[in-house]
């Protein structure tokens, strides 16, 4: 249009069939006014991006079998200028310290709660109505492109949550765009979500579906993202999601299967993978849905990863309970291993569980102060030597006391205290090993990748297991003791016969642990729990240990 350029505002004045005016944004506008104002904006994406060398080579960070550990943010309450605490940062403003902080804690990836524009800021992101744009109130479409590139030119991956699930009604946005309904199906049973008060995309529609398949695909091209986390894709799949009897309507062979997500969903899933075969997407799915992340050619819905729900239901149930009551639960620690290979799963610990009165993760464990840091350290070590790729929400790593609060920074302050900064140390030291034990990450997703060595020791709540690699050398074992008391002497199977040392004591004092140290050991031709060769060992209280096979040539 001519005479309008870069920085105009606009809106598309809307005259429907029956009459009806409406106000409505651009749904492919690049970038919105700041909420509350609802106009949209003539922008532009062009960057001149630096980071070649990061999008050639991403394809081996991305890799399914290479370290994946997360870490999952959400920028606006990051970080906050203590001088000015109501005020946002932009992306640019917390980049430098975001590069410095994840280069040394050691994630390989940074995973940011929704930035697509959204009038609700409460909502964290969930209910967009501008899925071009990024939100203005963390500053233009060039400051997150920024933010992108120094964590690609610093060798940290970027994870963006993608919401295809549903969308919000605001006036300004998709709900009855033309006076119709047009992006939402029109029969509230099948377009209106109970949970969330929202309105769900009428997948049926080639529109609708075409707009959703270029958004995935624009994140990935013009903002370099390496990969989308597909938001409450349970809700999706299930026509009757949070609907009671009569409030849903069967498809067409008489079922509860949402045959048009679905199909949007593999659909989706083969347009960016043959566009993008460098990247991953990854399904929040929560149901025993099978083959989320299996290829659609044989069946599956096409996702790279699919979260790892019921691990994180059944292990923070497990950790929540007293040690005293463990043995009668122990079943809540292994049962995870029964399906741990049916999907390419990541271990989430998010952001949801830390909200709505969950309270956060040091304060979902038992005993006094010293008790639950130890506790969370085992939990944490756990998840890092369990079979599949890791996400941890920010605060976590030091062991945020107050639950999640959108609206503030994370209390920083706490990293003076021992107990903190121990904790934020132990997840440094997780990372690097993770990073440097092939063991952990090269059968993530494969039965070859993991043994049991002693599963079934309920009364005395200890877990042994193998993790292996494609080298013999290679293998780790790992021990967690989950009671406040030391065991000496405890025998356990080795995976082969030489020396064991150890590299990780959740116990060390370094990460204010009570500093109970295990020795190198050396495995004895003993028989137990079906191995050949075995050990004793000293087990630290309400910790665990990570060995290795010391190499017959180390000095």
């Amino acid at each position: 249009i001519p005479g309008v350029g870069v920085g105009e505002l606009y809106k598309y004045h809307i005259r429907s069939y029956q009459g009806e005016v409406l106000e409505k944004g651009d749904p492919f506008a690049l970038q919105w006014e700041r909420a509350p104002r609802t106009a949209s904006i003539v922008s532009t994406t062009w960057y001149e991006w630096a980071d070649d060398e990061w999008m050639r080579a991403r394809h081996e960070y991305n890799a399914l079998n290479k370290p994946l550990s997360v870490y999952e943010m959400h920028v606006g309450s990051w970080i906050r200028d203590p001088d000015n605490p109501q005020q946002l940062l932009t992306y640019r403003d917390i980049a430098g310290r975001l590069v410095e902080y994840i280069k040394e804690t050691g994630f390989t990836h940074v995973e940011l709660l929704p930035i697509m524009e959204h009038p609700y800021y409460p909502s964290w992101g969930y209910q967009i109505t501008g899925y071009f744009a990024a939100s203005s109130r963390y500053g233009s479409p060039q400051d997150l492109m920024y933010l992108i590139e120094q964590l690609h030119l610093n060798g940290i991956g970027v994870l963006l949550d993608w919401v295809p699930s549903h969308f919000p009604g605001d006036a300004h946005g998709l709900f009855r765009f033309d006076g119709t309904h047009l992006y939402e199906h029109a029969d509230p049973r099948q377009g209106y979500h109970p949970d969330w008060s929202s309105y769900i995309f009428n997948y049926g529609r080639n529109e609708v579906r075409s707009f959703l398949i270029s958004n995935a695909l624009f994140w990935l091209e013009r903002y370099h993202a390496d990969g989308l986390r597909v938001d409450a894709v349970a809700s999706m799949l299930y026509l009757d999601y949070s609907r009671n009897e009569g409030e849903w309507v069967p498809n067409e062979y008489g079922g509860r299967e949402n045959l048009q997500a679905i199909g949007f969903l593999k659909e989706l899933n083969e347009a960016v993978y043959s566009h993008f075969p460098d990247v991953q997407t990854i399904a929040e799915e929560s149901t025993s849905w099978p083959g989320v992340s299996r290829p659609t050619f044989s069946g599956g819905l096409g996702f790279g990863m699919k979260w790892m729900m019921g691990w994180m239901h059944d292990t923070l149930q497990y950790f929540s309970r007293d040690p005293l009551y463990r043995q009668h639960h122990h079943g809540q620690l292994t049962f995870s291993m029964l399906y741990a290979f049916h999907e390419n799963f990541m271990l989430p610990l998010s952001h949801d569980e830390v909200v709505h009165g969950k309270g956060s993760m040091v304060h979902k464990m038992p005993g006094d102060e010293w008790q639950r840091f130890a506790n969370l350290r085992s939990l944490y070590l756990y998840m890092y030597t369990h079979p599949g790729t890791k996400l941890l929400f920010m605060g976590c790593e030091f062991g945020q006391t107050a639950e999640w609060d959108y609206n503030k920074s994370l209390d920083w302050h706490l990293m003076q205290y021992a107990p903190h900064h121990g904790m934020f140390t132990f997840i440094k030291a997780l990372n690097h090993l993770y990073r440097n034990e092939p063991a952990l990450y090269e059968h993530s997703f494969s039965p070859e990748g993991f043994e049991w060595i002693e599963e079934g020791d309920a009364s005395n709540s200890v877990v042994a297991y193998a993790r292996k690699g494609i080298d013999a050398g290679n293998d780790l074992l790992i021990i967690l003791n989950l009671t406040p008391i030391v065991r000496y002497f405890y025998r356990c199977g080795v995976p082969s016969p030489g020396e064991w040392e150890v590299l990780l004591n959740s116990d060390d004092g370094d990460y204010f642990g009570s500093g109970v140290e295990q020795q190198t050991v050396q495995a004895e031709p003993v028989r137990w729990m079906n191995k050949d060769w075995s050990a004793q060992f000293t087990l630290p209280p309400l910790a665990g240990l990570v060995l290795k096979k010391r190499k017959r040539n180390a000095e």
